[in-house]
């Protein structure tokens, strides 16, 4: 059996990117941060952020540009390495997460307080869950 099924919740480091591959499909971009915190060994709290690459196809792409900076986004897809070769001349492998779910948790927050997304966009609707947490959930289904 082999799977490769990633998930990660954390924050945007900027807005996505969107561009377009030779073959016209759409493509967004985003970096997104999940920190955790630690005890070190002096017993002070540490704290460690990792940084994780996120690919957004098609349909996904065109979600992903709403999402803003600091947006706290779930995402579930599959991990996939890639080399490329820029204007250098230089090897380079890259990992990212291809998305084909993704869940907005908390959209951020403007300085009046209330929600950047869906204030006057055609932003998709939000569920409530049993917490009366607000969510918006994008997927993608891909063929097997």
């Amino acid at each position: 059996m082999q799977q490769n099924r990633f998930q990660v919740a954390g924050y945007l480091a900027a807005k996505p990117e969107l561009r377009f591959l030779p073959s016209g499909t759409k493509v967004a971009n985003a970096r997104m941060g999940e920190t955790y915190r630690f005890k070190g060994k002096d017993q002070k709290t540490e704290t460690h952020t990792n940084w994780h690459r996120l690919t957004f196809y098609n349909e996904l792409a065109d979600l992903a540009i709403s999402f803003e900076q600091g947006d706290n986004l779930f995402a579930e897809g599959s991990l996939q390495q890639r080399q490329f070769t820029p204007a250098d001349g230089s090897k380079r492998t890259v990992s990212e997460i291809v998305v084909k779910s993704c869940h907005l948790i908390a959209p951020l927050r403007n300085a009046s307080g209330s929600d950047a997304v869906g204030q006057g966009t055609d932003a998709p609707e939000a569920s409530t869950n049993e917490n009366n947490e607000s969510s918006e959930t994008f997927q993608h289904n891909w063929p097997l």
